[in-house]
């Protein structure tokens, strides 16, 4: 057990508490960096016109603003320094909000709040960015109108199907999401007629609800633990892997999320079966928070509990679940398909996973010797996968009660971080979690702004939307030199803010003196 950091409205002393009036006290000067912020998501949804996702059907790309940036060498150019500059200065501004705070009392509270509205509504007008997921929700969408089993059929078994813009891995995929995001792509392609803007507009606004969710339930369970909930609020809501993911990239993760969340806080204060409702709803939209379901039999079972008695609140939590998961299925008649869908095609392995590095190095040292690599590199995600659940198991059935939502965080941390494929939303499953259950100010949060950082520079980098055959008589701008370009503009600003920028270094260079401010964990 460790110090806990100051409550809401005490000084980082600890000594008193503030009154209303010295609310505005508790943060420097926060207008600076929230319009820096600003600036930056500006900067974004601008050159998402030239480099976002469109739809090859969609009416925006007949416009001349859109021709112009998407089309010619200067406009593409455009787009991916504004997006670059633009997602750094969002980073850059994360860190000086934070860096601006003296006491995270409700001032902070505020100017997070304020923060997460700024950043995050030039977003919300956004052409999707740093992924094309939305588009194969169109798609599933459009299988459900069309009266098609998305768990049996990819979106090639719709006409001109290739006109909604979803990524070729979906075309014979089968759906992996849950009954309840089934029903949200139906109602939305339904209502909009298959029109693709005003889909993301209805997948951006779900989306929302599962941000307003982690804003409202994150400090709830930060104060449940010790923790700060202004300085989790933060750490979670205002963090630019937060909102680029959720709201630029229009990812489902933010509902299942934000669900989960939900869930857990009413679980945690004894209204386990309506925290159980909302955990279901949230596998019912991604079903990998099924791995919530055991830590939550532990909280309804009590401090204390014997093992019969464990067994028997495990048994009754994933009856309840299955049964709801089972009524769902019965009103649209298609069963658990989803879980055929986990299967869904993909990329199988990246080179800055752990477990994915690894095989990539075995596949290779075998290879030279003309042997199978590759079948090799697949015995080292098996173990992988081997070792998750097994740490899994381990949180599940080792530790104090009192470190149980710890616990659960450190199982979700490790089916993420020992799988071959990571995505950046997959990190920002965990940022909520660890931030609730504290996140220390010494290596703990260095490694988060590092990893924002890196996440946020690949993000900018990895999916553009640029013709490959755009050019002009001097100037050949294919995809691979239009995503170089970004990497090096994010890299130089990254690099910049850890060791160059005289505010920020200091951020990630290993302090003077001692910490003493770490959150109870």
């Amino acid at each position: 057990m460790t110090a806990p950091v100051p409550a809401a409205g005490e000084t980082a002393a600890g000594t008193s508490r503030q009154s209303p009036k010295a609310v505005v006290a508790d943060v420097d000067n926060a207008r600076s960096p929230i319009l820096a912020g600003f600036l930056g998501s500006v900067f974004m949804a601008v050159g998402s016109l030239g480099v976002g996702w469109l739809a090859p059907v969609s009416e925006l790309r007949r416009l001349p603003l859109f021709i112009w940036m998407r089309t010619e060498a200067v406009g593409v150019g455009l787009s991916i320094v504004l997006l670059a500059v633009g997602g750094m200065l969002l980073v850059r501004a994360w860190l000086r909000l934070g860096q601006r705070v003296r006491s995270w009392g409700p001032g902070a509270r505020k100017a997070t709040l304020l923060a997460v509205a700024a950043w995050g509504l030039p977003m919300m007008f956004s052409v999707p960015l740093f992924s094309r997921d939305v588009y194969a929700y169109i798609g599933q969408g459009r299988l459900m109108v069309e009266g098609f089993n998305p768990y049996e059929n990819g979106i090639s078994a719709l006409s001109n199907y290739f006109q909604l813009g979803a990524d070729k891995m979906w075309t014979e995929a089968p759906v992996p999401y849950g009954q309840l995001f089934l029903w949200i792509e139906q109602f939305v392609v339904w209502s909009t007629n298959v029109h693709p803007e005003a889909s993301i507009m209805l997948f951006r606004l779900a989306a929302l609800l599962g941000i307003v969710l982690c804003v409202i339930y994150v400090p709830k369970l930060a104060e449940l633990h010790g923790v700060n909930p202004h300085r989790a609020l933060w750490l979670t809501a205002a963090n630019p892997l937060f909102l680029t993911n959720f709201i630029a990239s229009v990812h489902n993760d933010a509902l299942m999320i934000g669900l989960a969340l939900a869930g857990l806080y009413y679980c945690a204060t004894k209204r386990v079966l309506l925290g159980l409702v909302l955990v279901t709803l949230s596998i019912s939209v991604k079903p990998i928070t099924i791995v919530f379901l055991p830590f939550i039999g532990l909280l309804w079972a009590g401090k204390n509990a014997s093992w019969p008695r464990k067994f028997v609140f495990w048994a009754l939590t994933a009856g309840l679940s299955l049964a709801l998961l089972y009524a769902m299925s019965l009103v649209n008649g298609f069963g658990f398909g989803w879980i055929n869908g986990l299967s869904a095609p993909g990329s199988i392995w990246i080179w800055y996973a752990p477990v994915g590095l690894l095989g990539l190095i075995v596949a290779s040292i075998f290879n030279a010797f003309s042997l199978d690599g590759w079948g090799m590199a697949k015995w080292v995600y098996d173990a992988g996968k081997l070792l998750a659940l097994g740490i899994v198991g381990w949180q599940i059935f080792r530790g104090d009660f009192d470190r149980l939502m710890r616990r659960l965080t450190l199982a979700f941390a490790a089916v993420v971080f020992l799988a071959p494929m990571i995505q950046s939303w997959y990190v920002v499953w965990l940022i909520p979690l660890f931030a609730v259950t504290g996140i220390r100010d010494d290596w703990q949060v260095k490694a988060l702004y590092f990893m924002v950082s890196f996440f946020m520079v690949y993000a900018i980098s990895d999916q553009l939307e640029v013709f490959p055959y755009l050019q002009t008589d001097d100037l050949g701008l294919a995809l691979a030199l239009a995503r170089n370009a970004a990497a090096i503009i994010a890299l130089l600003f990254a690099l910049y803010l850890i060791f160059l920028d005289p505010k920020t270094k200091q951020l990630f260079s290993k302090p003077s003196e001692p910490v003493t401010t770490r959150p109870v964990i």
